[in-house]
């Protein structure tokens, strides 16, 4: 076999088009719930988990953090917008990468992607778990031991709760499309709501000098702290990913996904200024449940913290749903490419969902929720978006080069110039990660060129 040739073969645009015309999944999403769907699978995992890690690496400068992640977020934002509307896939960038740069960095794409959602959602559920056990001490006065409520590493042996909501979307999931973006249509309005009260409440205790000095960390610090956050934007890419569900998606992939990311950002930075505002920076460190712990602190009644443990579970929930929707879809597209096994691609004719996929992918997430601390989970998380999303960009820079004719239902604007600062932020962000994250990174791209070389290569479609 001629390595150099097989790794490289392209899967023509139009060819990928056809397959989403002629699916076997259900078209049954409209522009309402792809935009919830992207608000669902970004909303929550950063604000209520990885804010508490954030402020002590940034301090008050982690509303600009915010803001820096955001405007990276935006530069891949407007790139996925345009291909999403010109190739609507379940591969979300896997395929666009398949169309551009071949299939070796389709597939390490993939892999990233399994990495970004696959581990993401194993994050946000380690967050679930301790959002409950602030629930339940506000209200109970007892919590779940750490024997039961933590992995190893952090004072535990199994997360049991994360195990538990992982199960419970896994669930919904097999019931179908349709009936998962209903549910998380209403977890996203509660968990909207949650953050609104929160802003009301902390906004009366926010205070001029807890923003002095604005920069404690520099520079550095404020940078480091963006890259931890970009964590926080990982989603908005979600609706590219229901593709083949969509009911109009050359018309309603690009607004659904700016519109989340539009909305998302915006909320970000108002809980972001209302929490550090309200509280000094300092006492962010070591707080878990760190939106709840600024209400104890401001109200001085738990009520109203018990109220926004109750909107974080929702909201986290929410987040399991439809991150781990599209880790299936993704999955979905490569079965059915021939790159991981063909059962993977078989959709339940009663659903229209890929049960054996959803089992597998939530079995795996399981694992991971139950047995891998929360900080690495994130920062492993981030590494792989961040390449995915480079790769997005690249790939309209390719497209718009070799088929600038093509109909695309929304364009970049100021192209080349977004989609190459695209690329530059995404590197860089990628650069303020620290050397273990990299090791990580380093050792999933290693078994994943395995798999490739090893399965991959030689059952691909395209052989």
């Amino acid at each position: 076999m001629n390595l150099r040739a097989a790794t490289v073969r392209r899967k023509p645009v139009a060819d990928l088009v056809a397959e989403s015309d002629h699916g076997t999944l259900k078209r049954s999403l409209g522009l309402g719930q792809l935009t919830m769907l992207s608000i669902g699978a970004t909303l929550g995992s950063g604000i209520f988990v990885v804010l508490g890690e954030a402020v002590p690496v940034a301090g008050p400068a982690v509303v600009v953090s915010f803001v820096l992640a955001g405007i990276t977020a935006l530069f891949s934002a407007l790139s996925y917008a345009e291909l999403a509307g010109m190739i609507p896939l379940s591969g979300s960038s896997y395929s666009y990468a398949y169309a551009t740069l071949g299939e070796l960095v389709a597939w390490v794409c993939g892999w990233c992607l399994i990495l970004e959602y696959g581990v993401s959602v194993a994050s946000v559920a380690v967050g679930w778990g301790q959002y409950l056990n602030e629930l339940l001490r506000l209200a109970f006065g007892f919590a779940i031991p750490d024997a039961l409520s933590q992995p190893p590493g952090s004072g535990g042996i199994v997360n049991v709760p994360a195990i538990v909501v992982v199960v419970l979307a896994m669930l919904l999931l097999l019931s179908g499309a349709k009936e998962s973006a209903r549910a998380n249509a209403v977890m996203v309005a509660v968990k909207i709501v949650t953050l609104v009260l929160f802003c009301a409440i902390a906004f009366t205790a926010v205070k001029a000098r807890n923003f002095t000095p604005f920069l404690p960390l520099g520079l550095a610090g404020m940078s480091a702290g963006a890259a931890k956050l970009f964590f926080s934007y990982i989603g908005f890419d979600a609706a590219s990913t229901a593709g083949e569900e969509a009911k109009n998606p050359q018309r309603d992939l690009p607004r659904a996904i700016l519109l989340s990311l539009g909305i998302v950002t915006v909320l970000y930075c108002l809980v972001a200024v209302a929490a550090v505002g309200a509280l000094p920076w300092q006492q962010f460190d070591g707080q878990e449940a760190a939106l709840s712990h600024v209400l104890s602190v401001v109200s001085g009644n738990p009520f109203w913290a018990g109220l926004l443990a109750v909107g974080a579970i929702v909201a986290i929930s929410s987040v399991v749903l439809t991150v781990l929707y599209g880790q299936t879809r993704i999955l979905f597209a490569m079965s059915r490419d021939g790159l991981v096994p063909p059962s993977l691609s078989k959709v339940d004719p009663k659903s229209g969902s890929p049960r054996i996929n959803t089992l597998v992918v939530s079995g795996f997430v399981a694992v991971l929720a139950a047995f891998i601390p929360l900080g690495k989970l994130a920062d492993a998380t981030s590494i792989g978006t961040l390449f995915a999303f480079l790769l997005v960009n690249i790939a309209v820079l390719l497209l718009r080069r070799r088929q600038p004719d093509r109909p695309r239902s929304f364009r970049v604007p100021l192209s080349p110039v977004t989609p190459l600062l695209g690329v530059l932020c995404c590197g860089y962000m990628m650069f303020s990660l620290d050397g273990a994250t990299w090791v990580v990174f380093g050792a999933w791209m290693a078994v994943g060129l395995l798999i490739y070389f090893g399965y991959g290569i030689r059952r691909s479609r395209l052989a």
